[in-house]
């Protein structure tokens, strides 16, 4: 059951695969803001998954993300997120992304419910 209040954390070390400029995003070698909005999105999907229906699954749908802060190479991301809204199929959370020097990016999330099998069949006809 979906409730409010849902919440999860991971944590990532940040690595030469996950900077700006390997990813393209900028020049320096310090955590991509892609990389860190794939990690609360990461965050988000597995905090509710195991909530769903046998079946279904959700996809990302809208960000409101800020990215304050430089964290280098080595050092550790943790993200925390927390389901605040749902309604019928769509889900909010607010999401928090900590280096070990303290908040490094913060937003909201919003995803939505879906079938996965309707879905694809639904892709594969456009």
């Amino acid at each position: 059951m979906l409730t409010v209040g849902i919440s999860k954390e991971l944590n990532r070390s940040v690595t030469k695969e996950t900077t700006a400029a390997a990813l393209g995003s900028g020049l320096l070698d310090v955590y991509a803001t892609p990389a860190m909005i794939a990690l609360m999105e990461e965050t988000c999907m597995k905090s509710v998954q195991e909530e769903l229906d046998e079946g279904c699954g959700t996809v990302g749908t809208g960000l409101t993300i800020h990215h304050v802060s430089a964290t280098p190479v080595g050092m550790n991301v943790r993200c925390i997120s927390k389901l605040v809204e749902v309604d019928g199929r769509k889900l909010v959370f607010d999401v928090q992304a900590f280096d070990d020097a303290g908040l490094i990016g913060q937003g909201t999330h919003e995803r939505f419910i879906i079938e996965n099998d309707k879905f694809f069949k639904k892709q594969k006809k456009n």
